[in-house]
């Protein structure tokens, strides 16, 4: 069995969305990085603030809260939603829709981490990831973030096969770009909105009447046309 599943989140555009979630050993991975840093970074501060006397102890109290609670949220914000752990990983943190972590989302799952820590050594959390396909931990539920793979994203990719036809009336070449770029970001649109950019162009392809899937598969046509594959291009 898989540990990491795919989710499919669609934008308000109709764009459709895949996202690997991280399962419980990349992020473990993550996390046990992260410790090491900020360890480093606390043994570091401390040895310098121990020179200020009281004043300083003070401060290493304040260093340790800081580290603690806000340096995942300064590296979430800051660095395209990901702490050094997880970039490490390959691990980046966003909302459920796809969309890049919101300063408060991103502040109420690092806070709830002392209920993920209970009752000990984040077992709530574990088991929590654990229950649920895209191993949310109790702090990812109330934020409505994930922990996913930042793969990298390609905005087109290769055109759905059609035959080739060639369109019913002459194209600008704006026409001819808008034409191409639809074909080829098929594969993430949601096929309802992808047969609905189609059916509005029904002006290119004799497809005046017909169903959406007729006149998408004819406009696909014409992209593969316009790209210059016309062997037995229908009419």
């Amino acid at each position: 069995m898989s540990l990491d599943t795919l989710t499919t989140v669609e934008t308000p555009e109709g764009i459709a969305l895949s996202l690997r979630p991280a399962g419980l050993v990349p992020r473990v991975l993550a996390f046990a990085a992260d410790f090491g840093i900020r360890v480093v970074m606390f043994l570091t501060l401390s040895a310098l603030l121990g020179l200020g006397g009281g004043m300083g102890a003070g401060l290493q109290l304040m260093v340790y809260f800081l580290l603690e609670w806000f340096y995942p949220v300064a590296f979430e914000l800051a660095l395209a939603g990901a702490t050094p752990g997880k970039r490490m990983l390959g691990l980046r943190v966003v909302m459920d829709s796809g969309l890049p972590v919101t300063p408060a989302a991103s502040i109420i799952r690092n806070l709830l981490r002392a209920a993920d820590f209970m009752p000990l050594l984040y077992g709530f959390g574990v088991l929590a990831m654990l229950w649920r396909p895209d191993f949310k931990r109790l702090g990812d539920m109330a934020a409505g973030t994930l922990v996913v793979h930042a793969g990298s994203v390609e905005l087109h990719g290769a055109l759905p096969e059609a035959p080739p036809r060639a369109p019913a009336r002459p194209l600008a070449l704006r026409e001819q770009a808008a034409i191409v770029n639809w074909a080829m970001r098929g594969a993430r649109l949601t096929p309802a909105r992808f047969d609905e950019l189609a059916t509005l162009a029904r002006s290119a392809t004799d497809a005046a009447d017909g169903t959406p899937a007729d006149a998408t598969q004819r406009l696909l046509g014409v992209a593969h046309w316009l790209l210059g594959r016309r062997g037995d291009a229908a009419r």
